[in-house]
């Protein structure tokens, strides 16, 4: 059984923390999904791990091709359409506690300097509370990751 792990990003931008994720879970050989809502978004991060440094080259695709199954990294809308261990949740895309049970990780990164991204985290955290998911909240306010909460 997973966890959903929280992530409160107030000195980070967003695709900094989601390329340290996901290297770490390519070390560790999971498969991801990066779920997001809208490809608008996706095509911006698509954009910003491709111009990430040149020594930390981060395979990974958009959805909608011929060779979704093959990604180890797959920024998608729906559903993992690469075999995922682990799904990560950007831009306040939805995340179940069913797919928390299913998969060794759910990631949800959220801007915490925005009050709307803010609410729907806090919604997540609450419905897979309830659910009976395993969950742990985690801040960079002191300038590194530290655990806050777990559940």
């Amino acid at each position: 059984m997973g966890a959903a792990y929280f992530y409160h990003l107030t000195r980070r931008p967003l695709a900094d923390t989601l390329r340290m994720l996901l290297e770490k879970s390519l070390e560790n050989g999971w498969r991801v999904a990066v779920r997001g809502r809208d490809t608008d978004g996706l095509a911006a991060l698509d954009r910003a791990l491709w111009l990430g440094p040149e020594a930390g080259f981060l395979p990974h695709g958009m959805a909608g091709g011929a060779h979704d199954a093959d990604q180890p990294v797959l920024l998608t809308t729906g559903d993992a359409g690469n075999d995922a261990n682990c799904v990560m949740s950007v831009h306040g895309a939805d995340v179940s506690a069913s797919e928390v049970a299913a998969l060794d990780r759910v990631c949800v990164l959220f801007d915490g300097e925005d009050e709307a991204a803010l609410n729907v985290a806090r919604g997540q955290w609450k419905a897979l509370k309830d659910a009976g998911a395993s969950a742990q909240y985690w801040s960079e306010e002191s300038g590194r990751w530290e655990k806050k909460a777990e559940t």
